[in-house]
């Protein structure tokens, strides 16, 4: 009778136990989903100061770039002049300025050829920050049940 009264007790045991395993399960696994969350969240900040980074190098590149652009400028101004004649060319024969000024015309068109380069790669990077952006809210659009959304919800996720 005691043997059976053990038995009887440690089933009973064993279902109490069971029971909070489970809850400990859902608990480890929403923790493990938060950690994931956290983690997500995380990388996409790393990703956003990745491209700032970028986008701050690209604006100091771009503002080098306008400077030499001006010194080219006002140099091509001078050697200009010095070719109609309107200044004293000195010692410089005319072969010898017109071979400078078309280095300097080469040399501005490599400058304008990098100025759009750097364009585009500011815009590529406009376009993934609004990309990562839109992935962001579309999660937290997704994360909601969908019983709880209305049409409007439900369109703007469609849109998105």
């Amino acid at each position: 009778r005691k043997q059976a009264t053990d038995y009887s007790t440690s089933s009973s045991d064993e279902d109490f136990e069971s029971k909070p395993s489970l809850t400990h399960k859902a608990k480890r696994a929403l923790r493990k989903r938060r950690k994931l969350e956290k983690e997500t969240k995380q990388l996409i900040k790393q990703e956003e100061l990745k491209r700032l980074h970028k986008a701050q190098a690209i604006q100091r590149q771009l503002e080098e770039l306008e400077e030499r652009q001006r010194t080219l400028e006002i140099f091509g101004v001078e050697l200009e002049r010095e070719l109609r004649g309107e200044a004293d060319s000195g010692t410089k024969d005319e072969n010898q300025m017109l071979h400078e000024w078309f280095e300097l015309v080469m040399e501005k068109n490599k400058l304008m050829r990098y100025e759009s380069e750097l364009l585009i790669i500011a815009q590529e990077l406009e376009l993934e920050d609004h990309q990562s952006r839109l992935e962001q809210k579309l999660r937290e659009k997704m994360a909601i049940d969908d019983s709880l959304k209305d049409e409007m919800d439900l369109n703007e996720e469609d849109e998105i």
